[in-house]
């Protein structure tokens, strides 16, 4: 296992509340006690991730490519770069979309000929390119498709102060506003609670 912090501990698996792959990608990185935690320390991560997200096979052959981390992380960024200034804008203009095209112009694909599991043919698109392009590919796609086709209404960041983690409202209300009621939402009911009681006390 490969990794640039060859003495950190593993962190655990980020969360898939994102409801969006791109969503998901951003909360790769997500705020613990101690500032930022990346969950991506080793080509193995993101491998571990893109399969949980049935990107690749759940046990692809090989080993992950050895610039999978660092082009992983760059795509993250860029992502998260695009997507913010998306949300924060009122014309729905971005920042540079070079990068993340640079992404997706790598990622080629050609038509192919398959049979699925009862014999019958089915046309798939088989990636032409080298393996890191080819893995993180899907990722930079989901990523283009929230942008052209979220409604940004929806995308929002979790409400609690101390939370920095994504997701796509897909309530039928639409009024989620905490990644995960137990966690940040309970959090925040009990900070108001403690506010509340000090006031009282304090009357």
């Amino acid at each position: 296992m490969r990794s640039d912090h060859p003495h950190a501990t593993t962190p655990p698996d980020p969360p898939d509340i994102g409801d969006h792959l791109a969503l998901d990608l951003l909360n790769t990185e997500a705020r613990g006690r101690d500032g930022i935690v990346d969950h991506w320390r080793t080509e193995d991560d993101v491998l571990r991730w893109l399969a949980r997200h049935e990107v690749v096979p759940p046990s692809p052959a090989g080993r992950a490519p050895h610039d999978l981390l660092a082009r992983a992380r760059t795509l993250r960024t860029h992502a998260r770069d695009l997507i913010a200034g998306r949300k924060a804008s009122e014309t729905g203009e971005i920042g540079d979309i070079g990068p993340l095209n640079g992404y997706l112009r790598a990622y080629a694909t050609a038509p192919e000929l398959s049979r699925d599991d009862s014999g019958r043919l089915r046309l798939i698109r088989v990636a032409e390119t080298d393996a890191t392009a080819s893995l993180l590919g899907p990722v930079a796609e989901a990523v283009a498709d929230l942008l052209v086709a979220g409604d940004f209404a929806l995308v929002r960041q979790c409400e609690h102060p101390d939370c920095i983690l994504w997701f796509y409202d897909r309530t039928k209300s639409h009024r989620r506003r905490w990644c995960s009621m137990a966690q940040c939402g309970n959090r925040q009911k009990a900070a108001r609670f403690r506010r509340q009681k000090k006031e009282n006390e304090d009357r």
